[in-house]
């Protein structure tokens, strides 16, 4: 089979790995409208589930991608200059640019082609597939606007995306105050002397603190004022072009038109406050991978892939949209208790929770957590009450 690849991320990338080691006959080309060794953001997050996985598919780029990688078991949370810190699932953090390295080198060793600096606009003639893992503003997926259905939805807080040199030891919750509102960051390590920190705030407090009106360097300044606390002493850094953005959710009617299919972010975005969105793009390869295997003709392989994603998605976007909103309601948590809001933190991914009293949840959480009983009962209520919760809350809006 021929499989044109557009767009040279982990999820491409990974594409190629895994077709190439099921039949070493496929021709396969990734196309990278970048130049080599470029790339946007700093390091990205996973966690052990992922890494089970990877190592089922391929031992190698597991091992090296392990390697790369540093960990942590704990999370902090900073709530101006008191702190909660517990123990989590095990995480990872790696450098993006280092990831992509270590999945090229892999898919080269294999045989996959790799063109760099190699903007393809229109779905490409001759190839039996076509891949567009071209990224959010997929130009493939524009090409059949009216078939794919894109919806985008913006949210409402403002975030940028920085590094810094200050080393997190574990995943960093930074919680500020402000006479406009409270301000956070997001820190992890991911090696090199450097971790990303994603900073997060309410339109109020954005305008209010002039971040809308600030130049680069009057931003990273402020914000390295307010965050001095966590960064003890460390610069924040924004690469060329680091803006603030609104987190924009995405999401298709269709997945695949004829021969051509969506991979990662082209197909579907996650808000990043789950950490979610390299571990569903790899994912999205292992499951288009299984399903060029599983069928012999390639309609029901991609109708099979889109099938299998969308049901396993439901999850991770249902936490997505629950996370952001905890978040966008902050207010409502922040001056719990440090370690009642680090709770509720943990709890972000509930459909319940914008609905109860933070500290009824909080007291039923922790009672639910001693009794298997209310736990079952905690799992099959919450989505159901949620539900009715929202169309109430709806109608009585309308």
């Amino acid at each position: 089979m021929k499989v044109v690849c557009v767009g040279g991320g982990p999820a491409g990338l990974y594409l190629a790995i895994l077709l190439k080691r099921q039949d070493p006959a496929h021709e396969i080309t990734v196309h990278e409208r970048n130049p080599e060794g470029s790339t946007y953001g700093w390091g990205v997050t996973y966690w052990r589930g992922l890494l089970d996985r990877l190592q089922e598919h391929d031992v190698a780029s597991a091992r090296a991608i392990e390697e790369a990688s540093v960990r942590w078991h704990e999370g902090v949370a900073r709530v101006g200059d008191l702190t909660a810190r517990q123990c989590g699932d095990e995480g990872f953090g790696v450098g993006r640019h280092r990831l992509l390295d270590l999945l090229a080198d892999r898919a080269r060793t294999l045989g996959v082609r790799l063109e760099y600096e190699s903007e393809i606009a229109a779905p490409p003639a001759g190839a039996d597939l076509v891949v567009a893992a071209d990224g959010v503003h997929s130009a493939l997926r524009a090409h059949h606007a009216g078939h794919f259905g894109t919806e985008v939805t913006a949210g409402r807080n403002h975030y940028i995306w920085l590094g810094t040199t200050k080393v997190f030891d574990a995943f960093t919750f930074a919680f500020t105050e402000t006479g406009h509102g409270w301000i956070w960051a997001y820190g992890y390590g991911y090696g090199g002397g450097h971790s990303t920190c994603v900073v997060e705030c309410s339109p109020e407090t954005f305008t209010g603190l002039g971040l809308d009106r600030a130049d680069r360097g009057e931003g990273l300044a402020l914000l390295e004022r307010l965050f001095a606390g966590v960064l003890d002493g460390h610069p924040l850094i924004g690469r060329d072009g680091a803006s603030w953005l609104n987190f924009r959710t995405l999401t298709n009617r269709a997945w695949h038109h004829g021969n051509l299919v969506l991979l990662g972010d082209a197909a579907h975005t996650t808000h990043y406050s789950i950490g979610a969105g390299t571990t569903l793009a790899l994912e999205d390869a292992m499951c288009l991978a299984g399903a060029l295997r599983e069928h012999g003709r390639l309609p029901e392989a991609l109708a099979a892939y889109e099938r299998r994603r969308r049901a396993e998605l439901l999850s991770a976007q249902s936490a997505a949209r629950y996370s952001a909103r905890w978040y966008e309601d902050l207010p409502r948590y922040i001056h719990l208790p440090p370690h009642r809001m680090f709770a509720l933190l943990g709890q972000r991914h509930s459909p319940l929770l914008p609905y109860v009293p933070p500290q009824l949840y909080y007291g039923l959480d922790k009672a639910a957590g001693r009794l298997e009983v209310l736990r079952r009962l905690k799992r099959w209520l919450g989505p159901r009450a949620a539900r009715t919760l929202q169309a109430r809350s709806a109608a009585h809006r309308g």
